[in-house]
């Protein structure tokens, strides 16, 4: 083997600037091929990131007007949810995990002592704890208990905590708004700042007796299970339409009547997308590296034929043919398999620098804007496998021209020029 080594080494040697270009166009190949897979994953991370603090396989309906006559009923109706539909949808559609309603989402003044700041109050059910993935930091959110009793209790958020408190302790403490007094239960916070993370969240049952004034509950939203699809997604919604229409008094065709928004659908289209995304830089970053590959068997063809005489020398002194394609595959692996490594090395340093970058610069997302491009680096799975493809790539490279060499007779070999 280490011969064979030395041997390598020495063509090399003699055909330097031939080497290096063989070598520089697979280590192109390849280290295009990694920063094109880090740019598609960085443009996926950026994407999840903007939806994160929301769960993603959640449907949401809206209640609206409707724009079709409905067994007698006439159109321009307004179509009102209440504490009974709710409960419907809950038990009529089976793949309904968590569900939350709410009346309202609105700026208010909220005031503690002499400190003041405008925030989003939301009078939700419990189960919005789940959906939005909070995290509860002090204290607890609203439970079934708030509900029943229709309690002036509030869950602040991280910020409006610091904004109002100044470091005191709030949990049991009443703060302000629009002349009610809400006792705090708890603070949460979120993973990433999101533009409703400022929201604070009092019972349903509180705000619908406080702030409703009979417009009933403006949206309902559920996660759901089973759902891996867009056809799926298209499926459910359709269900959905088909219950609550006659349930309601409208049309199941009336889009207007009810909006669904079903995240479920949006995460399944977002998936192909970056499915076709990612085939598509696959096929360019493998073009890349097949132009180096061609060129690695140019240079093992152009290297049988100077060694013509030398290798018909070999085999009239008794050396076997697979002695003879050994020789040139593992030449035309070890120049794959070096340019490919500094390529791979070279691709995952510039990966590593953006990405360090993007976080130094707040996670690409410049603070609390959204992010779109975040964390664009390439897992190590993906580097095996592009190392898999280099040393089979090296073979095949290799193996035509051994083969062409193999059937050298050696007579015509001392004869060549």
């Amino acid at each position: 083997m280490f011969d064979i080594l030395g041997e390598i080494l020495e063509t090399m040697k003699r055909n330097k600037m031939r080497t290096f270009l063989t070598g520089f166009a697979v280590a192109w190949g390849i280290f295009m091929l990694i920063v094109l897979l880090g740019a598609g994953q960085g443009l996926q991370n950026g994407v999840r990131s903007n939806f994160e603090g929301r769960a993603i396989n959640s449907v949401t309906l809206f209640p609206g007007w409707t724009s079709m006559p409905y067994r007698g009923y006439r159109a321009d109706r307004a179509i009102r949810f209440d504490e009974r539909t709710v409960d419907f949808v809950r038990t009529n559609i089976p793949e309904v995990v968590n569900l939350s309603a709410w009346i309202m989402y609105r700026p208010q003044s909220i005031a503690y002592g002499k400190e003041y700041g405008s925030w989003n109050i939301e009078a939700c059910t419990p189960d919005l704890f789940y959906l939005d993935f909070m995290v509860i930091v002090k204290g607890r959110f609203l439970n079934e208990a708030d509900m029943r009793a229709k309690r002036k209790v509030i869950v602040l958020g991280k910020q409006a905590e610091e904004t109002l408190f100044k470091g005191e302790e709030s949990l049991g403490k009443y703060v302000e708004a629009d002349g009610i007094a809400y006792q705090v239960v708890g603070v949460y916070d979120r993973p990433q700042s999101q533009s409703f993370s400022s929201s604070l969240y009092i019972p349903l049952t509180t705000g619908n007796q406080l702030y409703n004034r009979g417009w009933g509950i403006r949206g309902i939203e559920f996660t759901v299970n089973g759902i891996d699809s867009e056809e799926q997604a298209d499926m459910l919604t359709e269900r959905i339409r088909a219950l609550m229409g006659p349930y309601l008094g409208f049309d199941p065709k009336d889009t207007s009547a009810m909006y669904v928004r079903n995240s479920a659908k949006m995460a399944a289209e977002t998936q192909k997308i970056f499915g076709y995304i990612n085939m598509f830089l696959w096929v360019i970053g493998f073009a890349c590296v097949m132009a180096g590959i061609v060129g690695v068997g140019n240079i093992m063809l152009v290297t049988v034929k100077e060694r013509t005489r030398e290798i018909g020398i070999r085999k009239a002194l008794g050396a076997t043919p697979w002695s003879i394609v050994r020789m040139v595959i593992i030449e035309a692996i070890f120049i794959t398999t070096v340019a490919g490594y500094i390529g791979i090395i070279f691709g995952l340093g510039l990966t590593e620098l953006i990405s360090r970058g993007l976080s130094a610069a707040g996670g690409g997302g410049g603070g609390n804007t959204p992010a779109m491009f975040q964390d664009p680096t390439v897992g190590l799975g993906i580097v095996f496998a592009v190392l898999g493809l280099l040393v089979t790539c090296g073979v095949v490279a290799g193996l035509i021209p051994s083969l062409r060499a193999t059937r050298i007779r050696p007579i015509e070999a001392m004869r060549a020029d």
